[in-house]
C-alpha cells in the first residue's frame, strides 16, 4: 500500500508527537482536533503541551509544508485515531468505560474513507472497543465493505495499535519502542505494520484486535498492582517507623527483588486509569487489580491525614498563632516528574482536597506550568524560594528536578517522595 496522506485525529500528548514524526519523514500530515486552540497552536508551527524535542519537530514540519492542523477530517490514506477514553461519572464503585470520543472520531472521518483506506484506532481501550469502531464505521458508510463483514476481502483495513511511549520521552521512544500491530484481519495487520515502519525503528509484533487491546491494559495494570505493593509498604513502614526508602533499598539489593518507590498515589492517563477497563469487564475475576487500584487511589486520602497531623503539631508549637496564619506550600501538581501534564494526577487532587479543608493560605510549586487551572481557586501558584521561604508547612508530591536540586529541613516536612 501507499500511504501518501495520513490523518491523526485528536492532536495531544501522543496524537502529535505521532502526527510529527511522521510528518518528519517527509509524508503529508493531516492534523484533527475539536479545539480550535490546538489547531491554531500548531499552524503557527508551536505546540499546545509540554514535551521535549517536539517544539522543534513540529515547527520544522509546519514550515515545510508536511503537517497542517484542522478541526475537520480531509481525504486521507491512513487515519489513526488517538482520542481521550475517560469513564462515565456514574457514581458506581467501578467506573464504566465513556466511548463516545472513540465513536465521534468514527463518525467524522466516515464520510471522508474511499476504499484501500486504513484505519487505526491507537485510544487505550477496553477490549472490544475496535471491533465496536468498526461496527459504528459499517453504520456510517454502508457503500464499503469492513474486515467484520468481507474478512481479508474489505474495502477498509482496521487495527488496534496501542501507543507505549512515557511522558518525556515521547519522540524517543516512538521510534524505537515495539509496537504491538492488532489487526482485525491479517491483511489489516500488515498495512498497519507499514504505515508505522515509516518511522518506527522497534520491531512490529502482530497480533489480534482484542489482544493488543489487553497487552496495553495489562501493562499499566502490572505496574499499578507493583506501585500498589510500594505505597501499601509504605504506609505500614510509617506505623512501625521505619524509613521506607532505605527499606526498599535494603530489600532491593536481592538479585531477584525489584520494589518499586512508593508515591501520594498514581496519575497520568494510563496506569491510573487502565486497569479499570479490565476491571469494568471481568470484575469478579479482576480481585488483585482491583484492589490495586484501590490501596492506590487511597493513598492521598492518607497524605491529607498526614498534612493534618503537621498542622496540629505546629499549631501546639506556635500557640500564638491560628490555623489561619498557617501557610502550606504543595510542590508539584502533574502526575510524574518534569512534565507539565496534571491529568489523573494525585498530586492535583492532593492540593484540591488541602484547599477545601485548609483555612489559611495555601501554594502551589510547579515549574512546568504558568497557569493554575481554573479548578485551582484560591491558590497562589508561586516560585521555589517563595515556597520555600514563605511557608510553614511543606508537602512534596512531585520529585521534579528542581526540587531533587534543593534539600528542605523543616520539623513539618510532608515527603511523599523521599527526596528531602
Amino acid at each position: 500500500m501507499s500511504f501518501n496522506t495520513i490523518s491523526v485525529i485528536g492532536l495531544g500528548y501522543i496524537g502529535l508527537p505521532t502526527a510529527a514524526m511522521f510528518a518528519s519523514r517527509k509524508k503529508k500530515v493531516i492534523g484533527v482536533d475539536v479545539s480550535q486552540h490546538a489547531v491554531d497552536t500548531i499552524n503557527r508551527g508551536e505546540i499546545h503541551i509540554v514535551e521535549p524535542e517536539l517544539d522543534m519537530i513540529v515547527h520544522a514540519a509546519v514550515t515545510e509544508n508536511y503537517l497542517k492542523a484542522t478541526t475537520v477530517p480531509e481525504a486521507a490514506d491512513a487515519f489513526l485515531i488517538a482520542v481521550p477514553t475517560p469513564f462515565k461519572n456514574n457514581g458506581s464503585e467501578i467506573p464504566e468505560p465513556d466511548l463516545s470520543y472513540i465513536q465521534s472520531a468514527a463518525l467524522a472521518i466516515a464520510p471522508v474513507l474511499k476504499k484501500g483506506d486504513l484505519v487505526i484506532l491507537e485510544s487505550t481501550s477496553p477490549v472490544g472497543a475496535t471491533e465496536q469502531m468498526a461496527e459504528w464505521l459499517a453504520e456510517a458508510r454502508a457503500d464499503l465493505t469492513f474486515p467484520q463483514q468481507k474478512g481479508q476481502e474489505s474495502d477498509i483495513r482496521i487495527a488496534h495499535c496501542p501507543e507505549r511511549v512515557l511522558p518525556g520521552h515521547v519522540v524517543r521512544e516512538l521510534v524505537e519502542n515495539d509496537r504491538v500491530i492488532g489487526g482485525m484481519t491479517a491483511k489489516c495487520s500488515q498495512a498497519a505494520i507499514e504505515l508505522y515502519k515509516t518511522f518506527v525503528e522497534g520491531e512490529c509484533v502482530t497480533t489480534n484486535a482484542r489482544t493488543a487491546e489487553m497487552a496495553k491494559l495489562t501493562e499499566n495494570s502490572c505496574r499499578d498492582v507493583q506501585i500498589a505493593f510500594a505505597n501499601e509498604l509504605s504506609v505500614i513502614c510509617d506505623k512501625l517507623n521505619i524509613d521506607v526508602w532505605e527499606l526498599i533499598s535494603l530489600a532491593n539489593r536481592h538479585p531477584r527483588i525489584n520494589i518499586l518507590q512508593p508515591g501520594p498515589g498514581v496519575g497520568g492517563h494510563c496506569i491510573a486509569v487502565d486497569p479499570w477497563f479490565i476491571v469494568s469487564k471481568t470484575p469478579e475475576e479482576a480481585r488483585i487489580i482491583h484492589t490495586a487500584r484501590q490501596v492506590n487511589d487511597e493513598k492521598p486520602d492518607w497524605v491529607i491525614r498526614k498534612v493534618k497531623l503537621a498542622i496540629e503539631r505546629f499549631l501546639q508549637a506556635n500557640p500564638n498563632r491560628t490555623i489561619k496564619e498557617v501557610t502550606i506550600a504543595c510542590y508539584g501538581l502533574a502526575f510524574k516528574p518534569d512534565i507539565d501534564d496534571l491529568r489523573e494526577s494525585p498530586a492535583l487532587n492532593i492540593t484540591k482536597m488541602l484547599r477545601d479543608y485548609h483555612a489559611g493560605s495555601l501554594l502551589a510549586v510547579e515549574p512546568n506550568i504558568e497557569v493554575l487551572p481554573k479548578s485551582l481557586t484560591n491558590i497562589e501558584l508561586v516560585d521555589l524560594d517563595v515556597g520555600l521561604k514563605t511557608a510553614d508547612i511543606h508537602v512534596l508530591l512531585v520529585d521534579h528536578k528542581e526540587f531533587k536540586e534543593t534539600r528542605v529541613k523543616s520539623d513539618y516536612l510532608i515527603d511523599t517522595k523521599g527526596i528531602w
